[in-house]
C-alpha cells in the first residue's frame, strides 16, 4: 500500500511539473498562426484541473502569469524574461538531451510553479476558508428565519462536502419534523442545494451573503 501510495503521488507531481513544462514547449512549437499564448493558458487551466489542484476555477494560472511575482512593472515582465529564458539553446552536453536548454525550462518550471502557489495563497486569503466555519455559524445567528440549530447541517456540508437529507435530525438533534424544517429553512435561503429533490444536499453561496461569509473577496 505504501509503495502503490507514493506511486499515485509521485504521477500527480509529474502532472504539475507539466504543467509547467507542457505550456512553454507549446508556446515554442508555436502551432498557430495567432492565439497561442491564450491556448496555452488555457491549457494549463484545464490541466490544473485534471491534475486535481485547479479548485474548479477558484484560482487562476493566468493572472499569476500577467502579474508575475515581483510588485509593479518588475513582475509583469517576468512571464516574457522567463519564456524567453526557456527559449535558449542547449548549453553543452550536460543541459538536456534536445535543441533548447534543459537548465532554463528548469527555471521556468520553479518560477511558473511559484507563481501558481502564490495565486493559491492570494485566493486563499480573500475567501479566508480557516476561519469560515465560525462565519457560517455568524450568518445562522444574525440572518431572520434561520434557526440556530442550521448551523451544525451547514458545518457538517462544510466539513463532508454534502450529506444524505435524512441525517437532518441526527446532526441538529432535533425531532424529523423540526429537522425538515431546518432544512427547508436552509434550502430557501440556497445555502444548502442539491441536484436532484431527494439528493444529498451540499454548500452554495448567494450573492446576498458575499459580505458575511466573504467579506473580502470584493471590493
Amino acid at each position: 500500500d505504501g509503495m502503490r501510495l507514493t506511486a499515485v503521488g509521485a504521477g500527480k507531481a509529474k502532472r504539475i511539473l507539466a504543467l509547467a513544462t507542457a505550456h512553454h514547449r507549446f508556446n515554442w512549437i508555436h502551432p498557430f498562426p495567432d492565439g497561442n499564448g491564450r491556448i496555452s493558458r488555457l491549457m494549463s487551466h484545464a490541466m490544473a484541473l485534471k491534475a486535481g489542484i485547479g479548485a474548479h476555477g477558484l484560482w487562476s494560472v493566468s493572472r499569476g502569469l500577467a502579474r508575475g511575482l515581483e510588485p509593479g512593472d518588475a513582475g509583469r515582465t517576468e512571464y516574457r524574461k522567463y519564456m524567453a529564458s526557456a527559449d535558449a539553446p542547449r548549453q553543452g552536453d550536460r543541459d538536456g538531451r534536445g535543441n533548447l536548454s534543459e537548465a532554463h525550462l528548469v527555471g521556468f518550471a520553479e518560477w511558473f510553479l511559484k507563481v501558481c502557489l502564490d495565486q493559491i495563497s492570494y485566493v486563499s486569503s480573500l475567501f479566508e476558508l480557516d476561519t469560515l466555519s465560525k462565519r457560517l455559524e455568524r450568518h445562522v445567528l444574525i440572518t431572520d428565519g434561520l434557526s440556530p440549530e442550521g448551523n451544525w447541517l451547514l458545518q457538517e456540508a462544510l466539513i463532508r462536502g454534502e450529506f444524505e437529507r435524512g441525517a437532518a435530525p441526527r446532526l441538529t438533534g432535533l425531532p424529523e419534523r423540526s429537522a425538515r424544517r431546518v432544512l427547508k429553512e436552509l434550502t430557501d435561503a440556497g445555502l444548502l442545494a442539491s441536484d436532484t429533490p431527494k439528493g444529498p444536499v451540499s454548500l452554495r453561496f448567494p450573492s446576498d451573503t458575499q459580505d458575511t461569509l466573504f467579506p473580502k473577496l470584493f471590493a
